[in-house]
């Protein structure tokens, strides 16, 4: 029974591992999957979550403090014992302690500093939005670059087949006389180079899919997408001009809004190191107790025998244990401490001038940003106009190049052309067709980049 089980659940395991690696990823699942699973994506996850700890540690500077502390010590020889006398034997003893403490006034330190704790999520958050955004571009690149070689796949398999279809004709028209050997050779060498094609075209279908694969950091083994229709949005082109996707992506954009985060961290840097110029104010209290033991003698101490009779000078030892002597030896203290910074060689001085040409530079930053925003927007903007001008111009080649095609076989059939300048004209309309599937999802691609920039969603 626990064979059969046993190869009941190996049998299960590989079905399901096999349908794994079947599966037909769509390009949702291919995104949603990456931001998912993406090592670059978790570490920046468990960089906010650092950041997190950062503010619980910032708020705590506001807290006072607590500690406890206990000793045990031995005496050998001569000591000063716990009434102020020398004691002159061997003992052994105990202290305890608990101490409290907490800042008052450090400058508006500690202010800052739960400041910039603040800052750093959400910092840290809009660093996970700007990857997580590069990651999903790049699986929308991977993706859009698959289905461009698969119908370029598919043209090379329809070209062979009319190559096929050619060399099966012409050999019968040579075996007849009709046409020369020449032609023959010429339509096979044709199938030959065609089927050379092919082969290169599905090495680049294949390689595309790798690619797609190792950014999902899955294997590629079984692994493939679905095929989607294409919209080709040149509405978008007519209706959004450059300046208008600068302006909302220059309000939108993570990159944007964590280097203005940055600016305000920077200005925390400053108001940080200016801090050291003010005073500092601490409060602190304490309570402390201790016991002491001489060793080969009894826990006692002298006392009065009447402390009411002033006549009665006698004197009487009485227990002087463990825990009395606790209760008698317990005190407490508190107090406030104030330290004013007067001269520490220049140090703070250097320190606010570097904070302050910190964010000087950081200010720069904001200003670069902007202007790669721009570039990039304006740079994008050009490759898709540029882009769908080429389709449209592919798309006027291919309907030529069709007709022309359609004009040469006929020639071709009356024998009016030879069997070489009919291939020529044949694999200009196949040079027509790949430019145009090129084309197509060139045009496709800067598209989604001006998406990316304007907040549409990728997967759309």
């Amino acid at each position: 029974m626990n064979k059969v089980f046993a190869a009941t659940l190996v049998t299960l395991a590989l079905s399901v591992s096999s349908f794994a690696q079947d599966k037909v990823w769509s390009l949702q699942q291919c995104v949603d999957y990456a931001l998912e699973n993406n090592i670059r994506v978790k570490q920046t996850e468990l960089d906010k979550d650092i950041a997190n700890e950062n503010l619980v540690s910032a708020r705590g500077n506001f807290l006072p403090s607590l500690n406890a502390s206990a000793s045990q010590n031995w005496n050998f020889g001569s000591f000063i014992g716990q009434d102020g006398n020398r004691v002159s034997r061997d003992s052994r003893g105990n202290s305890f302690g608990l101490n409290t403490g907490v800042t008052l006034f450090n400058g508006f330190r500690n202010t800052s500093v739960y400041k910039q704790a603040q800052l750093g999520i959400e910092s840290s958050q809009l660093q996970l939005d700007i990857l997580k955004d590069n990651i999903a571009l790049n699986v929308v690149n991977q993706y859009l670059n698959i289905l461009l070689n698969k119908e370029n796949l598919k043209v090379a398999n329809e070209q062979i087949v009319i190559s096929e279809k050619q060399v099966t004709q012409i050999n019968s028209l040579v075996e007849s006389g009709v046409r020369p050997q020449a032609d023959l050779l010429e339509v096979q060498a044709q199938l030959a180079s065609d089927q050379e094609r092919l082969i290169n075209t599905q090495n680049s279908v294949d390689l595309a899919l790798l690619a797609l694969a190792q950014l999902l950091q899955i294997t590629p083994e079984g692994f493939d997408v679905e095929p989607m229709a294409l919209k080709l949005p040149a509405v978008l082109l007519q209706k959004k001009t450059v300046t208008e996707i600068y302006d909302f992506a220059v309000q939108n954009r993570p990159e944007i809004k964590q280097a203005e985060l940055n600016i305000e961290n920077a200005q925390l840097d400053v108001d940080i190191a200016k801090s050291a110029f003010y005073p500092t104010l601490s409060f602190g209290a304490g309570l402390g107790t201790s016991y002491q033991h001489s060793q080969g003698q009894r826990d006692v101490r002298p006392v009065l025998e009447d402390p009411n009779d002033p006549t009665n000078l006698n004197i009487i030892f009485v227990p002087n244990g463990f825990g009395q002597q606790l209760e008698d030896n317990l005190g407490y203290n508190l107090g406030f401490s104030l330290n004013i910074p007067i001269f520490n060689g220049l140090q703070t001085k250097a320190s606010v001038n570097r904070a302050v040409l910190n964010s000087k530079r950081v200010a720069f930053s904001l200003e670069q940003e902007k202007q790669d925003l721009r570039t990039n927007i304006e740079q994008a903007y050009a490759d898709a106009r540029a882009a769908y001008k080429q389709f449209e111009a592919s798309e006027t080649s291919l309907r030529a190049q069709q007709e022309s095609f359609k004009n040469a076989q006929d020639s071709y059939n009356l024998g009016v052309m030879n069997a070489f300048e009919f291939e020529q004209v044949r694999n200009r309309l196949v040079n027509a067709e790949a430019n145009l599937i090129n084309a197509k999802y060139n045009f496709v691609f800067k598209t989604k980049v001006l998406d990316f920039y304007l907040g549409i969603p990728l997967t759309d």
